[in-house]
């Protein structure tokens, strides 16, 4: 039998209807272990507020906190975080390159 490279195998993607129009997400979380990568989409679900202190109840306002929720999950290999990454990176340049930008917007790094 034949060995196949990654570079030679052709996928036949289905999107199933119901996910057609994707999850929106404000944020993303990335965070691993030792085998895999995790990329929560996280969707915000109302204002910030006053963090609260669970034993006395009280509040915190320097200390705000953000409701989120987490929209989609998505499990990669290990060994695909490069790749993926490597795509991001491709995808980034080709919307600065259409959008006619010369660098990300401003506040990206606060976005992760």
């Amino acid at each position: 039998m034949a060995e196949f490279t990654p570079e030679q195998i052709q996928f036949a993607v289905d999107l199933p209807a119901e996910q057609e129009l994707g999850v929106f997400a404000d944020f993303a979380s990335v965070w691993h272990t030792p085998t895999t990568f995790v990329i929560d989409f996280l969707a915000v679900k109302g204002p910030q507020h006053p963090s609260v202190d669970p034993n006395t109840g009280a509040l915190h306002p320097e200390s705000p906190v953000l409701d989120a929720r987490v929209g989609a999950r998505v499990r990669i290999p290990s060994e695909q975080i490069f790749p993926l990454i490597q795509a991001l990176q491709a995808q980034g340049n080709q919307w600065l390159a259409e959008s006619g930008r010369e660098e990300p917007p401003a506040d990206w790094t606060n976005a992760l």
